[in-house]
């Protein structure tokens, strides 16, 4: 939920505090993908779409796109719930790339799918 702490200095919620809530399930979606550690290396295509005001609820939605050798896509949409109990509202897309590493921090390869680590 947006709180007040969350606000920019025109009242709505700081575009930063989404961006780290898409990360967030961002990374859960490649963690699982992938089978373990992720890292976030780019954002591309943020795009704010409407504002999220306090008291919404941010839900993420994801989709893992194209995978590649230890890289993968990761499409993003945020929608706010309006004051909690109202209507849903597309609020901001991404398109982000994170990257399995191993316990060093090391690029390692994401299994097949379907393959559990």
């Amino acid at each position: 939920m947006a709180m007040p702490a969350d606000t920019n200095a025109a009242g709505d919620i700081f575009g930063g505090w989404v961006l780290s809530q898409m990360d967030l399930a961002g990374g859960i979606a490649a963690g699982q993908r992938a089978g373990g550690r992720v890292v976030t290396i780019a954002v591309d295509k943020m795009k704010f779409i409407r504002p999220v005001h306090v008291g919404d609820v941010l839900c993420v939605y994801s989709s893992v796109g194209r995978v590649g050798t230890s890289s993968m896509e990761i499409r993003l949409e945020a929608w706010a719930l309006r004051h909690r109990y109202g209507q849903r509202e597309k609020v901001t897309e991404a398109t982000f790339t994170m990257v399995a590493v191993d316990d060093e921090g090391r690029p390692r390869p994401v299994p097949k799918e379907g393959v559990k680590p």
